[in-house]
């Protein structure tokens, strides 16, 4: 399964950041949380990401001790819901923190039939970029890596074209998520992977700002002198933890476009920037990012309420308004009939 794993990876897809189902309470509401990821396999999604930044971080507070739970009953579900499906569905699991944290969740994400993990490297803020390839190698023994350039205003740091051109030198380095939110971040990522020779290291979106820009362009690389181009595959993002269906078609009319040239394709780029400002809250820094993809998926019935661990973490004065908007002004985005048709068989 390695190899179909890889090539399914590399062929570009559709990986949903996994969100958090709660109950009123703040305790994990399974109903809705398996709701959720089998509207994500009938929507046509290539794998989820679970115990990422969506589905909050504090899930590994000793006081929630939800890490477990929810991997477990992600995987249960994806099983569960695909049967006998011989196509490949890629589990990712998020770990973060120091080396021995990561390690071990990358063990446990391993033990609970995860394919990958999605390296946070936040807590690791004043590392040499020798100590970050220690770390990412350490966790590379237990499952291959999808590594992830996180944007500085959410808890990454700023990480080098140096870094990432060794980073593509560890074998099992399967794939990267690239959201820095910045083009000449970007750009040193695709040109560290390029210059490696690794043309079997997957990159994928994360660049909630520019993704279906970073879903066109042909990036002109020159491995070793030679001009050529590397293309952004997929995408693994929260954004698309709403409106998976949409997203899904959106990624194979993207697919079979190949060059930015169409001017329709810059203007639902900017369509679909200005519906993530909105559920991601830009106006306020991105305070209300998980609230807000809560929201979205609490309009269609999916979530209960927007709730998160933490009771603070709410939408933001105006976000609300915000995502009516959007929601108006680019109908063509959402999955609402979809959505509709199947609810009621997710939730049963």
């Amino acid at each position: 399964m390695t190899a179909a794993l890889r090539a399914h990876l590399q062929a570009g897809q559709v990986i949903p950041a996994h969100p958090l189902a709660l109950t009123a309470h703040r305790t994990l509401d399974e109903r809705r949380q398996r709701a959720l990821t089998r509207y994500y396999i009938d929507a046509g999604a290539g794998g989820v990401a679970v115990g990422v930044h969506t589905t909050q971080f504090a899930i590994r507070e000793p006081r929630h001790g939800l890490y477990r739970p929810v991997l477990e009953l992600a995987a249960d579900t994806a099983r569960a819901a695909r049967g006998r499906s011989e196509t490949p569905f890629v589990l990712v699991a998020g770990a973060v923190g120091g080396t021995r944290q990561a390690v071990a969740e990358a063990e446990l994400a391993a033990a609970l039939g995860y394919d990958m993990v999605l390296l946070g490297l936040g807590a690791l803020a004043t590392a040499s970029d020798a100590e970050l390839l220690e770390h990412c190698r350490s966790v590379a023994d237990v499952l291959p890596l999808f590594g992830f350039y996180l944007q500085p205003a959410v808890g990454g740091r700023v990480l080098s074209y140096e870094f990432w051109r060794e980073f593509a030198e560890i074998p099992r380095a399967w794939a990267i998520k690239i959201a820095p939110f910045n083009r000449y971040r970007t750009l040193d990522v695709v040109r560290a992977v390029a210059d490696a020779g690794r043309e079997d290291l997957a990159l994928y979106t994360g660049n909630d700002d520019s993704i279906v820009v970073d879903l066109l362009t042909p990036f002109p690389v020159a491995p070793r002198g030679t001009p050529a181009v590397r293309r952004i595959v997929g995408g693994l993002l929260g954004q698309w933890a709403v409106w998976t269906r949409s997203a899904v078609q959106l990624l194979g009319r993207a697919r079979a476009a190949g060059s930015a040239g169409d001017a329709s394709w810059l203007r639902e780029n900017a369509a679909l920037t200005d519906a993530n400002a909105a559920i991601f809250d830009a106006a306020h820094d991105f305070a209300g990012c998980i609230p807000g993809i809560h929201e979205v998926l609490r309009r269609q019935g999916l979530l209960a309420g927007t709730w998160c661990l933490d009771p603070d973490e709410t939408l933001s004065a105006g976000q609300g308004a915000e995502i009516d908007r959007v929601c108006r002004q680019y109908p063509q985005l959402t999955d609402d009939a979809f959505v509709r048709e199947n609810l009621d068989r997710w939730l049963s």
